[in-house]
């Protein structure tokens, strides 16, 4: 028997159990460069733990899920923060669970708007990238070196996310 998941706007009161929103917020905003450019400052921190653990930039290529789409797993990286930033500037499925006894709760689902990235904390429970109808570009940043950074599992009875409403 599967469950229906809902999808939830991404916000970042919503979001802050599982990390933060990236998004151009008004509070952080400095201009800079001669009053030419806008920063929006300190969005996120990444974290990189663990003797000779560094942070690095990635290109991921995302193709776009199928709906209705199962959630049959969740991974996490327990030594490092990770972030997606849509280079694309598209509307990208967050989806993240809170831990329970060492494993993923019930999932939660966000659609990310445009303009919107998220940075996930160390060690939490999240699904792979979602990218939504076209083949979309993210920039992520997380932790490369020694040690397994990368844990999942696999749900015995999948979640299901219908379509999701663009």
């Amino acid at each position: 028997m599967t469950q229906e998941l809902d999808i939830f706007p991404l916000t970042k009161a919503a979001f802050a159990p599982y990390g933060d929103v990236i998004e151009a917020d008004p509070s952080t905003m400095k201009l800079i460069n001669g009053g030419t450019t806008e920063r929006f400052h300190a969005l996120s921190t990444a974290e990189a733990a663990g003797e000779g653990a560094r942070i690095i930039f990635n290109l991921f290529r995302g193709k776009p899920r199928t709906f209705p789409h199962a959630v049959d797993m969740m991974e996490r990286h327990p030594f490092g923060s990770q972030s997606f930033v849509p280079l694309s500037g598209r509307q990208f499925l967050v989806v993240v669970s809170k831990d329970e006894g060492g494993k993923p709760g019930r999932p939660q689902a966000f659609l990310a708007r445009e303009g919107q990235g998220v940075n996930y904390h160390r060690d939490t429970w999240h699904h792979p990238l979602m990218a939504l109808d076209l083949v979309s570009d993210f920039l992520v940043v997380d932790r490369d070196g020694p040690g397994n950074n990368l844990v999942e599992f696999f749900f015995d009875t999948p979640f299901i996310i219908g379509a999701p409403i663009l």
